[in-house]
């Protein structure tokens, strides 16, 4: 277990990366956009903590319908008097993090308060942890680009509010429901070198946030918010001077910023100019960031231990039972779905069906999709049942508005579909049928009996596939006649006849034997 403690809360700044070794671990790749220059980039990401309340308060945390203001405690709000009491599953989701990212646990850290003044912040600080974080170093393996991205720190901080501007009535609204959430900063050293290993690093560390629970990693939603470091220099020269793009919400547009930046510091640098060290923004519509305030510094903050939140101490003995209780990494249940004859893009759509859904708040395991396919895999053929799931299923639920945690059809009833398909007793369009009915009218029936209630058996009387199949032949003479000059294809229209005839319960392929016998020349 972690305990904690009021010894000295004297700090010592951490110790800047040094450039000239950042600058030599990657060898210059020249890139036909800005022939010449090369581009370095870091990323810190805010990550909201998937707790089930926030870091320092009993309020629980607030989902996109909640009502505004109505997740707020009197200490977020920044009553007097009142006092924070840190929330411990907060710490062992970061702590999940840190031993994903392979970062060094620090037996001890504190927490400091970062001053600055915005109106949805309404103590004036937030509590951060600047200087002794929870965790250094780490790394993030990038396939696509084979890049090691280094992790500087990981640190426990407070989320804001939110602002939000009504043009027609020109007042401005603070709610405040997001305040005191808890957030881990994860800080990159600046190892990227283009918009695409930025992106993939965003995507790769979603993954791994989602893998292990510690957070949704939903930039649409505003759980996962990046803040992106971008300098360029000429090839053989020292980096330049860094700006920061603040609070990117995607990927694409992540991506789109990194460029024009880029673009924007070139130009100035071409024409004999210097770049300013300052914060910006991007413009979605106009595809350009734009100045928002010179860069602040350390001193700026006015960084100061805070006097209320003694150290965090980590013992080893505590970081090694959330070793043991961690959840399946992203890039092991990958290789593990591989094992399955999956194609990667069957893993994909598996592993991305309501990411961050299979654990739920405060590291709680819940059902998710690639437990549910490899328990129907168990005795089954893999490629069977990932062709049901992804291309049937999911597109059921989606089509219903329906998440897949609150799928009705359980694990028994799916595996029955999946068996009478395969052993005939139902055909593949009924099977379909039935899954929207079982959908649409969740009980806890077995499929077969589903379908003898609804008429979905297959019916197997070659007498009666015959008379369909010769009065489809009469119905449709011309596709007859096309078929016996050679047509092949124009078959289908007549199976499809009787298909419909037969309410789904033929067999295509007995169908198509038949029809081909009966159109054959004598």
């Amino acid at each position: 277990m972690f305990v904690r403690s009021r010894t000295s809360l004297l700090r010592t700044p951490r110790r800047p990366y040094s450039t000239n070794q950042t600058n030599s671990i990657r060898s210059f790749n020249q890139d036909s956009r800005w022939p010449g220059w090369q581009v370095i980039i870091g990323i810190e990401v805010h990550a909201q903590i998937k707790s089930r309340e926030k870091l320092f308060s009993h309020a629980w945390t607030p989902d996109l319908r909640s009502t505004p203001n109505s997740h707020v405690s009197p200490y977020d709000a920044a009553f007097p008097g009142t006092l924070p009491r840190l929330n411990f599953a907060c710490v062992n989701l970061a702590l999940r993090t840190a031993i994903a990212l392979q970062s060094d646990v620090q037996q001890k850290s504190t927490f400091d308060r970062k001053h600055y003044f915005y109106s949805d912040l309404p103590a004036g600080y937030q509590i951060t942890q600047h200087y002794n974080p929870i965790a250094r170093g780490g790394h993030v393996f990038l396939p696509q680009s084979d890049v090691s991205v280094r992790i500087e720190q990981i640190q426990l901080e407070q989320d804001t509010g939110k602002s939000m501007f009504e043009p027609r009535r020109r007042l401005s609204s603070i709610d405040l429901n997001r305040a005191g959430m808890g957030l881990m900063e994860i800080v990159s050293k600046p190892d990227m070198r283009s918009p695409e290993e930025a992106g993939e690093y965003v995507r790769t560390l979603q993954a791994v946030l989602r893998s292990v629970g510690s957070s949704d990693g939903n930039m649409e939603q505003g759980s996962l918010r990046c803040d992106v470091n971008v300098s360029v220099n000429r090839h053989g020269q020292s980096p330049g001077t860094r700006c920061e793009i603040k609070n990117l919400n995607s990927v694409r547009f992540m991506r789109a910023a990194i460029v024009s930046e880029v673009h924007r510091q070139i130009s100035i640098l071409e024409t004999s100019g210097s770049v300013s060290q300052e914060t910006r923004g991007f413009n979605e519509d106009t595809g350009e960031t734009f100045s928002l305030r010179s860069k602040e510094e350390a001193p700026d903050y006015r960084y100061m231990p805070d006097p209320n939140l003694p150290p965090l101490l980590l013992t080893p003995e505590h970081v090694t039972s959330v070793r043991n209780e961690m959840p399946t990494l992203a890039n092991e249940i990958k290789e593990r779905l591989a094992l399955h004859g999956l194609t990667p893009q069957d893993v994909d759509v598996l592993m991305a069906v309501d990411s961050g859904n299979e654990i739920g708040f405060d590291g709680q395991r819940s059902a998710g999709a690639v437990r549910y396919f490899e328990a129907l895999t168990k005795g089954r053929n893999p490629k069977t049942v990932v062709n049901w799931i992804i291309h049937e299923l999911l597109g059921q639920l989606a089509l219903r508005k329906i998440a897949f945690h609150e799928n009705p059809v359980s694990l028994d009833q799916m595996g029955g579909l999946i068996d009478i398909v395969q052993d005939g007793i139902v055909t593949g369009s009924s099977g379909k049928l039935l899954l929207r009915y079982m959908l649409d009218h969740p009980s806890s029936k077995a499929p077969t009996e589903l379908a003898e209630h609804l008429g979905l058996l297959a019916v197997r009387g070659d007498d009666f596939l015959e008379r369909l199949c010769v009065q489809a032949i009469t119905d449709m003479p011309e596709e007859a006649d096309a078929v016996r000059r050679g047509a092949s294809n124009v078959i289908n229209k007549l199976l499809g006849r009787v298909m419909k005839s037969s309410n789904g319960t033929l067999d295509p392929q007995f169908i198509r034997r038949v029809l081909q016998r009966l159109l054959s020349p004598p």
